[in-house]
């Protein structure tokens, strides 16, 4: 597939990389993951300035008018970093559901907030028995004169537990597994009620779960019509898997950049191993596995515009090679390093730990296949 970026396209890659490469480097990340929050707020200003926080946003909003594309060279630039910040979970997820569901109040309110980093949001969605399924929901929001009380558990909330705000999907109606009857409403992440047991995942990210106990909330908390939230849901988190394979692909890439000037440094017998043809193969492989993520990648921002089915069979492609390669970059990665590919001092370990845990996020290899069975006779030929 031949993707060429626009000036617009290539300005934003280059500002996004030179953030990156002068002041994102290994140890000003790992003092960042040394803080108590796990990111640094003035690199989150410095994105806000940077108009990196609107990409996704109307101009008339403030933003980019960004689309998958434009997502997909930030979070690739993102993913050389290593970045930890909360940009997937407050812009992409968050912001852009508030977007496609609230009227022009909310838009005016939150998406100004967020575009000038003022306000950081996490998306509840996902609950313990539903696991990667986001239809599953048992959380109920139940009507309460003008407003509503909302009652449940949600699971491993990204950045849940340093939001500011929570977007969270619960049930006016339906049964506990029903596409209908999901409603998306804005809740203070500090609000009575309100509990989050915060942790680190091994990625360097962080998490939480989160208890909603009689949680009330005004009308105007909700956004978009009540129990119609599903198909914006499935939107948003569609253009969340684009910017995780993004982000893996970017991190895949400096990851067969370090084994290759690693390869050719070590030396054996007299010789760098890099002289060795058989790792000169694996080398090549995973080139290989790098350059099908991209590619299918590419594809899947590029659908964002296809009919629904066709935009998820492509965007399960996508996240399913994510996977497959991700995980066969980290393990040669770490087998070409040997020991020293193991140890927390070598980034390469970060690179491989990050790359497999994005194959876990909203949905595995295997949980994508599953989807992929389902849309098997959908043409792929389709406008």
């Amino acid at each position: 597939m031949d993707f060429k970026l626009n000036d617009e396209q290539r300005m934003l890659e280059e500002t996004v990389g030179r953030l990156v490469r002068d002041t994102y480097t290994f140890d000003a990340r790992n003092k960042i993951l040394e803080s108590e929050q796990g990111f640094s707020t003035d690199m989150w200003n410095q994105f806000a300035e940077l108009g990196l926080l609107g990409v996704p946003f109307s101009e008339e909003a403030g933003g980019f008018n960004g689309g998958g594309p434009e997502l997909m060279v930030v979070a690739e630039g993102f993913g050389r970093g290593l970045v930890v910040e909360p940009y997937l979970a407050t812009v992409v997820l968050s912001g852009v559901l508030i977007d496609k569901l609230g009227d022009d109040a909310q838009k005016e309110q939150w998406l100004a907030a967020i575009i000038g980093g003022e306000t950081r949001f996490a998306l509840a969605a996902y609950e313990p028995r539903g696991r990667y399924d986001h239809t599953v929901v048992e959380t109920s929001a139940k009507k309460d004169g003008d407003g509503y009380v909302i009652s449940g558990e949600k699971a491993v909330v990204l950045h849940g537990d340093s939001a500011d705000q929570l977007v969270v999907i619960a049930r006016t109606g339906g049964d506990a597994d029903a596409r209908d009857g999901l409603s998306a409403f804005i809740v203070d992440a500090n609000a009575d009620g309100v509990t989050r047991k915060g942790y680190a995942t091994i990625d360097g990210l962080h998490a939480a779960e989160i208890t909603l106990s009689n949680v009330k909330v005004g009308g105007d908390a909700l956004l978009g019509e009540e129990g119609k939230a599903i198909d914006a849901l499935e939107a948003t988190l569609d253009l969340g898997l684009i910017t995780l394979c993004a982000e893996a692909a970017g991190a895949m890439e400096v990851a067969c950049d370090q084994t290759l000037e690693y390869i050719k440094e070590r030396q054996q017998f007299g010789v760098p191993i890099g002289k060795f043809q058989a790792l000169q193969h694996r080398m090549v492989e995973m080139r290989m596995e790098l350059e099908k993520v991209r590619s299918i990648t590419m594809l899947a921002a590029c659908s964002l515009d296809a009919p629904a089915d066709l935009r998820k069979k492509r965007i399960s492609a996508a996240k399913a090679q994510v996977g497959k390669s991700g995980r066969k970059v980290a393990e040669e990665a770490i087998q070409l390093f040997g020991g020293m590919g193991m140890m927390e001092e070598t980034p390469v370990s970060h690179y491989a730990k990050r790359i497999v845990m994005i194959d876990h996020w909203f949905g595995d290899r295997e949980y994508h296949l599953g989807i992929l069975e389902t849309l098997i006779d959908v043409d792929d030929h389709a406008a």
